[in-house]
């Protein structure tokens, strides 16, 4: 089911994270990003329909951008006990599965999803250089957010 999400106004600075990589267990903060030109986050599950739908996309599109600077970072904030799925071993899967070439996190406490106002997935973040806000919205059919 969609739900609605919360619209953060276009210019607001990105939220600090500060999250374990599912992969590697290593803590991933924003400021790991400085160097990018711009930023995707990108809020994500393992058992969403409308991810499964685009991952194998998202994971071609993000490859082919990074090579001209852009950055991903993924986010999954959902209950394990809710839902057993996206367990972070459970996504290491869905990295393997969708190509994902970026660092994806894992946010237990929800408090990143709160942060950035992330209702549901997938959800898209895209920062300009000085990490403010300039889309918030979906993956388009062309496979941009």
């Amino acid at each position: 089911m969609a739900v609605d999400s919360q619209m953060v106004e276009l210019g607001t600075p990105a939220p600090d994270f500060t999250l374990p990589s599912v992969t590697t267990g290593e803590q991933v903060s924003l400021k790991d990003f400085d160097d990018a030109p711009a930023l995707l986050v990108v809020f994500l599950s393992n058992h969403c329909p409308y991810v499964r739908h685009l991952e194998s996309q998202l994971g071609t599109v993000t490859a082919n951008l990074a090579r001209v600077g852009l950055a991903t970072v993924a986010i999954s904030s959902n209950d394990v006990i809710n839902y057993p799925e996206d367990a972070p071993e459970r996504l290491v899967d869905q990295i393997g599965r969708a190509g994902f070439v970026f660092p994806y996190l894992y946010d237990a406490s929800q408090e990143a999803a709160r942060a950035y106002r992330a209702a549901c997935t997938p959800d898209f973040f895209l920062y300009d250089r000085g990490r403010l806000l300039a889309y918030r919205g979906a993956m388009r059919s062309g496979g941009s957010p």
